[in-house]
């Protein structure tokens, strides 16, 4: 979604893509355990060395026949033996059955399962009630997953399951890129912390909680340099201190023109400011550039504004995908559903904007009330965001462009 420049302002698609230009992958890759592999990126693809299941197995409790035993749907077979999961049985003679349980390995001879429910036991015989399909109830060897077969991609995060299909196929450790490390403060005299007394014309610093989560969330490694005062000369050695063992460094505040904005000329004093006006509502004080380290080397940085929805919506469009690339990923758009919007927003921006808004009942999109950039209930009330173009009014029942947090969030 191209927009045109707004009043010299960078359009979203342009600083996005300057952020990707510059985001470089961490290079170094370490071994972890498949266990605690969850939310890291995969390093190099994966390959099974095995078939899964490894045998022909059953899917369900019953026994285990020859469904020419059993074609006349009443046969009387003797029950010759028993298989539990990870036993093996010994091979199935004519005219016996064999007592099998989920997912216990089908013995030689055996075509077919009769789940429990179609038998009924007559000492030590079975009553087969139905007359069984070749191949009924069976789980066939490498019907998940065949040996030589790439299961898993570099450059995806693992998820739960990724980790749980590579233990599938034997895999005890995973390659995996380090962790981002990503120092964090946050700017303005009027901030306190929860559990401090709140002066007059004080607020508590809900940014710190939001972001230092959001960090978390992607798996970065934290360096949390907490509240830093309205002075250049603080907000010079926080970036200083930040910028000596981390890859990126991320503020909160401080990114307008006025004379208590410190953070702006404090970056261009300690390295580079690219970029620091985007055309996107809420979030247009938003900057991104580099900060020199001693031996020569940069740490990048990026600059969100202070108020709490602006914070949280730029870090989930600008920051996001600049942290998931950085780590390695390839695909870092997330998806976007198209819905019916079941409101009426007639007086659009000029701007790019992000409304948050939740699903309703019938499967449109309700927006919530005030989407001023202070209100933060707004981001716990809804599903996710309606991606607006510029000037572009919406009606009810309109198609619009939505992300939800589910896919923002990870």
């Amino acid at each position: 979604m191209n927009a045109p420049r707004t009043q010299g302002l960078l359009s979203v698609d342009e600083a996005l893509a300057r952020l990707l230009e510059g985001a470089a992958p961490v290079g170094d890759v370490e071994t972890v355990a498949t266990l605690d592999a969850a939310g890291r990126v995969l390093a190099a693809p994966q390959v099974s060395a095995v078939d899964v299941p490894p045998l022909d197995n059953t899917s369900m409790d019953g026994y285990a026949v020859r469904a020419a035993d059993c074609a006349s749907g009443s046969a009387r077979l003797r029950v010759a033996q028993r298989i539990a999961a990870g036993a093996v049985g010994q091979p199935l003679a004519p005219g016996t059955a064999a007592r099998v349980f989920t997912g216990a390995p089908i013995p030689p001879g055996a075509d077919a399962v009769v789940m429990q429910e179609a038998t009924a036991i007559d000492g030590e015989f079975v009553v087969v009630k139905h007359a069984p399909r070749t191949g009924e109830w069976i789980r066939r060897a490498g019907e998940d997953i065949r040996r030589g077969a790439r299961i898993l991609e570099a450059g995806v995060r693992l998820s739960p399951q990724a980790a749980g299909l590579a233990a599938s196929v034997g895999l005890a450790t995973l390659p995996v890129f380090r962790r981002l490390r990503v120092a964090v403060f946050f700017t303005g005299n009027e901030l306190v912390m929860p559990g401090e007394p709140l002066p007059q014309g004080a607020i508590y610093n809900s940014n710190r909680f939001t972001l230092t989560g959001l960090l978390r969330s992607l798996g970065c490694e934290i360096t949390d340099l907490g509240i830093v005062p309205d002075r250049l000369d603080a907000t010079r050695a926080a970036l200083r201190e930040a910028a000596a063992g981390n890859d990126l460094v991320v503020t909160s505040g401080g990114m307008s023109v006025g004379e208590e904005d410190h953070v702006k000329p404090a970056v261009e004093a300690e390295g580079r400011l690219d970029l620091w006006k985007i055309a996107v509502k809420p979030g247009k004080p938003l900057a991104f550039g580099s900060l020199g380290r001693g031996d020569g080397s940069s740490a990048r940085f990026i600059g969100l504004p202070g108020n709490p929805v602006s914070s949280f919506v730029t870090f989930l469009v600008f920051v996001r995908p600049f942290i998931l690339r950085c780590q390695g990923v390839a695909a870092v758009a997330p998806r976007a559903y198209t819905l019916p919007a079941h409101f009426d927003w007639p007086k659009p921006d000029a701007r790019r904007e992000f409304l948050r808004a939740r699903l309703d009942a019938e499967g449109g999109l309700e927006l919530f009330p005030n989407q001023g950039s202070g209100v933060l209930t707004s981001t716990v009330w809804g599903d996710g965001l309606v991606d607006n173009p510029p000037k572009q009014a919406i009606a009810r029942g309109d198609r619009v462009r939505f992300l939800p947090f589910s896919e923002l969030l990870s």
